[in-house]
């Protein structure tokens, strides 16, 4: 598949060897850039996100489509020594493996770092692990919500006095997609100044502690973990969702600016000299005081009244949505985070874009639909130089679809 020649990545060929969300977001956001990844699934089945079907969805996943778009699938047995063949034999040619097994699993099939280097020493060879390629636990299979749970950030998480809550995203997931994709573009710019490829790690571990810079903050300097406040912050009042007549709007008063303002249009200037309010750290003291005299006053208009109000004076402001809400706002698309896409069916659907701006190489966003199992088989291994016995070959001794 040729990217538009302009992007920054096109002609880079990736092998995604990944499924379910960390791996395939790498992908999605190399693709983005204009690299043609080819998503190699196991045969038979594919991606096991394939399965992970609502009532009434008709088609693939909405949750599959949405990162897999712009992506060729190569179904392929790479557990049978024919299919290990072919993948090494695609990989003498790619710039990029991308994988997301257990620890150990591809070095076991013959189709490590190690392996594959020494056809083809530019290339890059990006794994996601669990909990990390060192140390007791990295043998272990990691799952996003696992992962939240043991780096701190659902213990953080909820309202005070309350169980634990996760967020309602898959944070590791994610965000160790993103990092790969972070950490294959380190090394590209490495192969394309020394010509040498390497092996880039990261993990779903490291991916939910990099979220935790603020409670690892506060607990190097004080010894004490962070309590879950809510939408509240551990350093800042008021900072949080606070509840007006029919819903509820977040407001920052994260400077004495901010809080002067907010005292103003609020009608309540002698909050400013109040004991209890009269320093930042009084006001973190006091919160629970600071919110109940807050919404007492947000409670007697809309939280778009409140909104424009406090946007007019300057206090950073903002309502609560629904992800409906955040998507179909004009802004959203403004900024390019809903593209229209290619539905694979004529037609066209929505989906999130490259979170990204280059304004000498734009992202055009890889339009192309989510590909169903094996259906680009055969085009990519005619591309790679396989020939038609070969392939032949192949799908008659049950190795591809």
């Amino acid at each position: 598949m040729q990217a538009a020649p302009h992007l920054p990545l096109a002609g880079v060929r990736v092998l995604e060897v990944a499924q379910i969300m960390a791996g395939p977001t790498c992908g999605l956001m190399l693709a983005d850039l204009g690299a043609d990844v080819i998503k190699v699934e196991k045969f038979p089945g594919g991606d096991d996100a394939r399965q992970y079907q609502k009532p009434g969805d008709s088609d693939l996943p909405p949750s599959f489509a949405m990162i897999n778009r712009g992506k060729r699938s190569l179904a392929l047995d790479f557990r049978h020594p024919l299919g290990r063949d072919a993948l090494r034999r695609l990989a003498q040619q790619a710039d990029v493996v991308t994988e997301n097994f257990r620890v150990g699993y591809m070095d076991r099939l013959g189709l490590g770092y190690d392996d594959l280097r020494p056809d083809n020493p530019g290339l890059i060879y990006c794994s996601i692990s669990g909990y990390g390629f060192t140390g007791p636990l990295k043998e272990r299979g990691g799952f996003d919500l696992i992962l939240q749970a043991f780096s701190g950030i659902i213990a953080a998480t909820g309202e005070p006095g309350r169980a634990p809550v996760k967020p309602g995203i898959s944070i590791a997931d994610t965000n160790a997609g993103i990092l790969a994709a972070f950490g294959v573009l380190a090394a590209y710019i490495h192969r394309l100044k020394t010509g040498e490829g390497q092996r880039v790690e990261t993990s779903l571990l490291q991916a939910a502690m990099q979220q935790t810079y603020w409670l690892a903050a506060n607990y190097f300097s004080t010894g004490l973990d962070t309590p879950p406040l809510g939408t509240a912050h551990s350093l800042i009042a008021p900072y949080q969702v606070f509840q007006a007549a029919d819903g509820g709007l977040v407001i920052g008063g994260g400077n004495p600016n901010a809080w002067r303002r907010i005292c103003e249009v609020l009608g309540h200037p002698e909050w400013q000299e109040d004991p209890r309010f009269n320093h930042p750290q009084k006001r973190v003291l006091h919160r629970a005081e600071l919110q109940q005299l807050i919404e007492g006053v947000l409670a007697g208009d809309s939280v778009a009244q409140w909104c424009d109000r406090l946007d007019a004076a300057g206090v950073p402001c903002g309502p609560v949505n629904h992800a409906g809400q955040a998507l179909d706002h004009e802004q959203t698309r403004a900024i390019g985070m809903v593209v229209d896409v290619d539905d694979g069916h004529g037609g066209s659907a929505r989906g999130l874009g490259l979170p990204v701006t280059l304004n000498r190489t734009p992202p055009t966003h890889a339009t192309s639909a989510a590909p169903h199992v094996g259906q680009h088989s055969a085009q990519v291994l005619t591309e790679f130089g396989f020939s038609e016995a070969e392939i032949r070959a192949l799908v008659e001794a049950g190795v591809m679809a």
